[in-house]
C-alpha cells in the first residue's frame, strides 16, 4: 500500500501522520482491513524515528482506526460501522437566538498605536510583584486546599473584603452573605436571567447603552427592549409594561457619561416595586470619580429588596482576572448560588485568595487611590484637547467619573472611526452602542490605556483624517 504522507507543514511529524492517514482511512483511500506498512518501513521512508510512527499508529488504535494482530501486523479496522463518518456538509443549527450575537471581538495583536477604547484599564500598572508574591503564597504546598472545588458563592474571606469594601467606598449596606462571587457583568446578568426570567419575558436595557447584557438577555430567549436615555438618566415612563428586568448604570451612564438623577432614581425605584421588577444596577467604575462627592447607588436607596448591585475588578485591576461580584436581596442568594454552580461551579480559587489577602493589606486602596490619580490628570488632559481642538464638530458630554468621556456631533462617525482604526487610533462611535434608528452621533474615547502624553498625539493624528474629511 503507497499513502503519500507530506510532512512539511508546521505541525509536528506525529500530527502529520496521525491526521494523512486518518484522512485516507475516512475518505476511502485505505480500505478496512488493508494493512499498514511496518513502522520501522514507514519510518525509514519519511526519515523520521521509529517512535514517532508507533505514536501516530498507537493514537489510530485507540481511536478505533486501527488494529494490531501480532505476528501479522497492523490493519484498518475491518467493519466500516464502527469508524466515525465524515461530517456532513450541514450539521446541528443552533437556537435562532444566536444568529444574532456578533462574534466575539478579536484580540488586538499588535495593539493599537493610540488605544482610546472605553473600559480598559492601563495594565502597565497593574501591581505584578505584589500580586506574583500573594498567588505564590497560595500555591504553595500547605495550600493544596487551593487546587480543589471551591464555594459557588465565592471564597468566604473575599466576600467578606467585598461587603467591606463596598460599604466603605459606596454605602451599600451589606454582609458577606449576600455577596456572589461572578466573573463580571455579563455573568451577572445571566445568573440573575436564570433565577427570574423564562423564554419570552420582557428585560429592559439603556439605550445607547452596554452591549453585552443586551445580547446575553437576547441570547437566553428574553424579549428586550432598549430605553431611550435623557440628561437624568433612563426615561422611567418608557419603560414598556410587562417589563421584568432593568439593566441601568446610574452612576456612571455607558456610553453617554451622565449620571442619573436623585430624582429619577427614586422614579425607577417607585417603578420596579409597583411592576415587581429586578434593578440590576452596574457600578462598573464608580472607583474612579474625580469631583464631587459618590453619588447614591440605587442600592443603597432601596428599601425594599428591588435591586441586584454588581462590581467588578476587571476595571480597578485587569480583565484578564475575571473576577466580579454581586450584591443580592438575601431572597434571591440561594438560587443564585444553584445557578452559578450549574453554570461553572465558582470562580479560581487561587485568584480570588489572592485578591482577599490583597484588600485585607490595604493594597488594593492604595492602588486604587494611585489609578485615580493618573486617570484624572487623564481625564483633564483630554477634555482640554476636545474643548481646542474639536469644538467644531464634538461636543463632549459632562463626565466627572470612569475611564471614559462621550462627546456627540451632529453627523455619523463610523467613516471617521473606520478610519482612524486603519491609522493606528482605536476608538468607537457612539452609534455603536445603540439599537435601532435612534442612535447617537458622537465619538467615545477611552483613556485607560493612553499615557497623558500620547492623548494629545493620538488626537492630533484623528484631527487631521477629521481634516481629510474621513468624517
Amino acid at each position: 500500500m503507497e499513502i503519500h504522507i507530506d510532512l512539511t507543514g508546521p505541525r509536528g511529524h506525529r500530527d502529520a501522520i496521525y491526521r494523512q492517514l486518518r484522512a485516507a482511512i475516512l475518505d476511502g483511500r485505505v480500505r478496512p482491513g488493508e494493512a499498514l506498512p511496518p513502522t520501522r518501513e514507514l519510518a525509514q521512508r519519511l526519515a523520521v524515528s521509529r517512535t514517532t510512527v508507533s505514536a501516530a499508529y498507537d493514537r489510530l488504535t485507540a481511536e478505533g482506526f486501527l488494529t494490531g494482530r501480532v505476528g501479522a501486523g497492523t490493519f484498518v479496522t475491518a467493519s466500516p460501522a464502527e469508524r466515525p463518518s465524515p461530517a456532513p456538509v450541514s450539521g446541528v443549527r443552533p437556537l435562532p437566538e444566536w444568529e444574532a450575537v456578533p462574534p466575539p471581538p478579536a484580540p488586538f495583536a499588535p495593539a493599537p498605536e493610540f488605544d482610546f477604547r472605553p473600559g480598559v484599564p492601563d495594565l502597565t500598572l497593574f501591581p505584578f510583584d505584589t500580586w506574583r508574591r500573594l498567588v505564590t503564597q497560595r500555591l504553595r504546598a500547605g495550600q493544596a486546599g487551593m487546587m480543589t472545588y471551591g464555594d459557588p458563592q465565592g471564597h468566604a474571606p473575599l466576600r467578606a473584603e467585598i461587603a467591606r469594601h463596598a460599604g466603605v467606598s459606596r454605602d451599600v449596606r451589606a454582609s458577606a452573605a449576600q455577596v456572589v462571587v461572578t466573573a463580571g457583568a455579563q455573568q451577572t446578568t445571566d445568573l440573575v436571567a436564570r433565577v427570574l426570567l423564562r423564554p419570552g419575558d420582557l428585560a429592559a436595557v439603556e439605550n445607547p447603552g452596554y452591549p453585552p447584557p443586551r445580547l446575553v438577555l437576547g441570547a437566553r430567549g428574553v424579549r428586550v427592549a432598549p430605553v431611550p436615555v435623557d440628561a437624568e438618566g433612563i426615561v422611567v415612563g418608557a419603560i414598556p409594561a410587562g417589563t421584568r428586568l432593568v439593566y441601568v448604570t446610574p452612576s456612571h451612564q455607558y456610553p453617554l457619561g451622565l449620571p442619573m438623577s436623585l430624582e429619577r432614581r427614586l422614579e425607577l425605584l417607585d417603578w420596579a416595586e409597583r411592576n415587581d421588577a429586578v434593578l440590576v444596577e452596574d457600578d462598573y467604575d464608580s472607583e474612579f470619580r474625580y469631583t464631587g462627592r459618590p453619588l447614591e447607588p440605587l442600592h443603597s436607596l432601596d428599601s425594599r429588596g428591588r435591586v441586584v448591585y454588581v462590581g467588578s475588578f476587571s476595571k480597578v485591576l485587569s480583565p484578564a482576572l475575571r473576577l466580579g461580584f454581586l450584591v443580592a436581596p438575601l431572597s434571591l442568594v440561594p438560587a443564585l448560588v444553584k445557578a452559578r454552580y450549574l453554570t461553572d461551579w465558582h470562580a479560581p480559587n487561587v485568584e480570588q485568595a489572592a485578591l482577599a489577602a490583597f484588600m485585607a493589606e490595604g493594597g488594593f486602596a492604595r492602588h486604587v487611590r494611585r489609578m485615580r490619580k493618573i486617570y484624572r490628570e487623564r481625564h483633564e488632559v483630554l477634555s482640554t484637547l476636545l474643548a481646542r481642538d474639536f469644538a467644531d464638530f464634538l461636543t463632549p458630554l459632562p463626565s466627572t467619573a470612569g475611564l471614559h468621556l462621550s462627546a456627540v456631533a451632529a453627523a455619523d462617525c463610523g467613516g471617521l472611526v473606520r478610519a482612524a482604526r486603519r491609522r493606528g487610533v482605536r476608538l468607537y462611535s457612539l452609534g455603536d452602542f445603540g439599537v435601532g434608528e435612534d442612535r447617537r452621533h458622537g465619538l467615545v474615547f477611552g483613556y485607560g490605556s493612553v499615557t497623558a502624553e500620547r492623548i494629545e498625539p493620538g488626537l492630533a493624528r484623528l484631527r487631521a483624517l477629521a481634516d481629510e474629511g474621513a468624517a
